[in-house]
């Protein structure tokens, strides 16, 4: 007769070499060591290749190489790791490039800042050589960031926009845009910003809120055709701009409006009549002894010249539909050279582009007693001016959200240049169209990109900088005009992809051109001048779907899927779009995936002046890459994306379920071989069914949200499988089977089939999001298997028979019953009537129809209610009754039965393992 303490001994209790402790800083580095000593993401693109499977190309958007990785970017590139590693499962070949935008301003800044370059002791090739270096380091240090995080890809060969190759591909497009009239250079206005001393692209402003002078300014009428008194009526505008008053030119009106010429007590006063109360309480008017002179349409006004209120020229009467009655006095002060509406307009009435001031945000001399001042000094000495002139109605400031620039932060001016352009006019029809077939997830993206494109302006593409692809236009000394064709780009583009873009600064004019080249424009001239501009860095990136997808073997244009921040439908979505349409009449994309921004806890933006900046490596070093990979995964990304310290612990938290579940299951498989002991499905255990096919449910589910791209369906799925149907029901009561009867039980074994099942399939499902969880486990299942590395597997076909609606039907009422019997057991443990729930009889008493269901599960009803006996009567109403089982305590399994002490040689067991030890 065995001792009681012996008992234990005879138990078939979990074992396993998998570790409860994740420890998942220190584990991580050595399986990435792994992945790159052994090859694994190669192996896995030449398996693709030899079992020709599909391809699905994700096209990375490349980020600024001039930093560290941020919390942001992290969450990108951990998203198209998910969509990566789920396509491949699923059977593709994804072969990934990730790229680096290594030219622009951002750059050259950080550059200049942190190497303490002189730029002025330096030439130009020598200081763009510094910014390649200083590009690079970063690109590799964020290289092995990115790598940290467990993303696959070809980091040994990524694109880098400074790469000849990429840059020659990029002036052949620029080539074929040209080619069809779709680069213009003009004097127009532009965003500039002076602190950057350059032009901007609508997609390089930010919109911030900034306090402004609001003026009201009187123009004295010169010539009022008959209509207004020459020197007596004033026309009044409106502008929180006073430093462009200077470049004023004229005055324009709504046609179809109608104006008033008011008496008051600061002369006769010309406005909208909608905007008359609003004006007159803005600049302290009483209403009261206001008289309306007359009235006119804003046509008849048209033609009548005002003094400029400054110098002694004239502002011209003009109508325009861009006059709104929003706000001012529906006389919109216009300067061609300071405004976009103002330029179109101006345009109309030959007014000139007129804009007195310099690349440094200073009054030229063509601005007279201004000349030298900067912008902000020449607000108030302008004010002061008009004042002193009588002209000045009133003078008050303003709260409005105002264009800044994206990288200094600073207010930027719209100012009239020479630059070049691209003609969005040209293909913006087709960019409509070829919107409309492409997918956008979600579906609004559609919409805003739709009507951004439609009301975008030309893409101003030059910049006044060093530190980027030069424009391959150079101009005739002889007879000045710029010159770009078929033989320059292809020579230039050459060039480039042999020697690199500083080629332009290294070599004249000529040495770019082909041997005697003549000017096409005078026919004679053979003496040139290179263009001093570089292209935007959006259009360094916008080409990147021919530079990448079109040279390289192993990818593919058009891509499958470009997946970037919402911002970018302003940004490169559609700089890609523009410069694909305009080259190749074709959008570089099938579908466009967006995601929301990362905010705290709080749903605050992120910033250092707050202090709530997540650092991923900060948290990979505290928890691991896997805990980020699931932040990523649990979140519905379409929106903005919070985290926090406590949003990190909760996660932490779900992954230890998630990772106790395959311990479990990996402890219990211990003496489980797949080829001996696997028991056929039609002789499993039912409650093994049902487990079987809530797995087949969830593999539908997950499978389906991956390719969905609805990475929360899949965490909250597979974290409620886990939590819910396996911990909180199934393998608990498979405890009993499982520890308590024989070795070689076909019940023990059918429970150890089921969760064999179970394992490899939920391994699979997980694997996308926690890429090195998944793989530690895959290492440690029974059995041999044909991919060393489950992110070399491709997901399996489960059997059909596994799905069992019907059978899941009678299973679901049951566990209805349970949920009450849990509830009734909670009671009776808190009122002390019973310890474990083994100490207890259940007397179930519900209507005939639930009393049926349970009796089709006969004895099982014990082992699924983990009590001693049950007692079944009908009724009405689901009650349940929680008595003291009878019998004693089984020293073995715990259960309670009047068959303890009937066996002899084991006095102190229950029949079953008074059995099985015998």
């Amino acid at each position: 007769m065995a001792e009681k303490s012996d008992y234990q001994q005879t138990l078939q209790l979990p074992k396993t070499d998998f570790p409860m402790r994740a420890n998942l800083p220190q584990r991580e580095p050595d399986m990435l060591a792994r992945w790159e000593s052994e090859h694994y993401y190669e192996r896995l693109q030449e398996e693709g290749l030899a079992e020709n499977r599909p391809t699905f190309i994700l096209h990375d958007g490349p980020p600024y190489a001039n930093g560290h990785i941020h919390i942001g970017t992290a969450l990108n590139k951990i998203l198209k790791d998910f969509v990566l590693r789920s396509r491949s499962m699923d059977g593709y070949r994804v072969p990934y490039v990730p790229g680096w935008d290594t030219h622009g301003l951002p750059t050259e800044l950080k550059a200049i800042k942190d190497l303490g370059m002189d730029r002025d002791k330096i030439s130009i090739a020598e200081f763009r050589e510094k910014c390649a270096s200083y590009t690079k380091d970063y690109m590799a240090i964020q290289r092995d960031e990115f790598k940290r995080l467990g993303v696959w890809g070809e980091w040994d060969n990524p694109y880098l926009t400074l790469a000849p190759e990429y840059e020659a591909k990029q002036i052949e497009l620029f080539g074929l845009m040209a080619e069809k009239e779709y680069i213009y250079r003009d004097l127009k206005p532009v965003y500039w910003c002076s602190d950057c001393e350059t032009a901007l692209a609508e997609a390089e402003i930010e919109y911030h809120d900034h306090r402004s002078p609001s003026i009201y300014v009187a123009f004295a009428v010169n010539d009022g055709k008959g209509l207004l008194e020459d020197g007596k009526s004033h026309l009044v505008i409106w502008t929180t701009t006073p430093w462009t008053i200077p470049a004023n030119l004229a005055i324009a009106l709504h046609p179809f409006h109608t104006y008033v010429e008011i008496q008051t007590s600061r002369g006769r006063l010309v406005v909208a009549e909608e905007l008359q109360q609003a004006f007159l309480e803005d600049v302290g008017l009483a209403s009261d002894d206001v008289q309306v002179l007359q009235r006119f349409k804003g046509s008849e006004l048209e033609g009548i010249t005002c003094q400029h209120p400054l110098y002694d020229r004239e502002s011209l009467v003009i109508v325009g539909d861009h006059v709104t009655l929003e706000a001012g006095t529906g006389c919109v002060h216009t300067a061609p050279g300071h405004g976009q509406e103002d330029y179109i307009v101006g345009l109309k009435y030959n007014l000139p582009i007129f804009a007195p001031v310099d690349q440094y945000g200073r009054f030229t001399e063509e601005a007279q007693q201004y000349a030298g001042l900067p912008l902000e000094e020449g607000n108030k000495a302008v004010t002061k001016d008009l004042d002193a002139a009588g002209a000045l109605l009133s003078l008050s400031f303003v709260e409005h959200s105002y264009p800044h620039c994206w990288r200094c932060k600073e207010p930027v001016i719209f100012r009239a240049t020479e630059q070049w352009f691209v003609s969005i006019d040209g293909f913006r029809k087709p960019m409509l169209d070829a919107i409309k077939e492409v997918q956008w997830i979600p579906g609004w993206g559609i919409e805003r990109i739709t009507n951004m494109v439609s009301e975008r302006g030309d893409w101003c593409i030059s910049r006044q900088r060093n530190w980027g692809v030069p424009i391959p236009i150079v101009y005739c000394e002889d007879c000045g005009e710029p010159v770009i064709t078929k033989e320059t780009i292809k020579g230039i583009s050459a060039i480039f992809r042999e020697q690199g873009s500083n080629a332009w600064y290294q070599l004249e004019a000529e040495e770019l051109l082909p041997e005697g080249f003549v000017c096409p424009h005078c026919k004679t001239s053979r003496s040139f001048r290179k263009e001093t501009d570089i292209m935007d860095v959006w259009f360094d990136s916008g080409v990147s779907h021919a530079a990448v997808l079109q040279q390289r073997d192993n990818l593919a244009w058009p891509c499958d899927l470009y997946l970037e921040g919402s911002d970018q439908h302003r940004g490169w979505f559609q700089s890609s779009l523009s410069t694909s349409m305009a080259a190749y009449g074709q959008a570089p994309y099938r579908a466009v995936l967006t995601h929301g921004f990362v905010v705290d806890g709080d749903g605050r933006k992120m910033s250092k002046s707050l202090g709530n900046s997540v650092e991923p490596n900060v948290v990979m070093k505290k928890y691991g890459a896997d805990i980020l990979r699931l932040w990523v995964a649990s979140a519905e990304y379409r929106g903005d994306i919070r985290i926090s310290e406590d949003i990190l612990k909760q996660l932490a938290e779900a992954y230890r379920r998630i990772r106790n579940t395959a311990r479990f299951i990996l402890g219990n498989l211990s003496d489980f071989a797949p080829d001996d002991h696997r028991v056929p499905y039609d002789d499993l255990e039912e409650l093994d069914q049902w487990a079987l096919h809530k797995l087949y449910q969830l593999s539908q589910r997950v499978r389906d949200a991956y390719a969905k791209y609805d990475f929360h369906v899949v965490y909250h799925s597979i974290h409620h499988f886990c939590a819910v149907d396996l911990g909180g029901f199934y393998l608990d009561v498979l405890k009993d089977r499982l520890y308590c009867d024989g070795q070689d039980d076909i019940r023990r074994r059918s429970a150890q089939t089921t969760m064999a099942a179970i394992l490899e399939e939920l391994v699979q499902l997980v694997a996308p999001v926690l890429a090195f969880t998944a793989e530690e486990i895959w290492s440690h299942m029974p059995g041999t298997r044909q991919q060393e590395s489950v992110h070399m597997s491709r997901w399996q076909v489960l059997p059909p028979e596994y799905g069992n609606p019907e059978l899941a039907s009678k299973w679901e009422r049951m566990l209805a019953v349970r949920r009450a019997v849990s509830k009734a057991l909670e009671d009776a443990r808190n009122a002390k009537d019973i310890g474990s729930s083994n100490a207890a009889k259940l007397v179930i008493e519900a209507d005939e129809a639930t009393i049926s269901v349970l009796q089709s599960f006969g004895s099982r009803l014990e082992m699924l209610f983990i009590v001693s006996g049950v007692q079944l009567v009908p009724g009405s109403d689901l009650t349940v009754k929680v008595l003291a089982a009878a019998g004693s305590k089984c020293e073995r399994c715990w259960k309670y039965s009047e068959s303890v002490g009937t066996h002899s040689e084991h006095p102190q067991l229950c029949e079953r393992c008074s059995s099985v030890l015998s």
